[in-house]
């Protein structure tokens, strides 16, 4: 089921949108485009989360898994 999305975008995002335009990329490619920027970004904070929990972690003493 197709989702509808409502945006009024600010006079920032029109210039985004405008400035896009000119580079032959449509309103829904930009809008797609920053939602998988988005979506990276919060990976990379979980990644970071992630590293961060770990940085102590030393896997030489772990037994081979052979």
């Amino acid at each position: 089921m197709p989702a509808s999305i409502g945006f009024r975008p600010t006079p920032d995002d029109e210039r985004i949108l405008r400035e896009a335009a000119l580079s032959g990329e449509s309103t829904s490619d930009t809008l797609r485009r920053a939602l998988r920027l988005l979506d990276h970004e919060r990976w990379l904070a979980r990644f970071r989360a992630d590293a961060e929990a770990l940085r102590g972690e030393d896997v030489s003493t772990d037994p081979p898994a052979w």
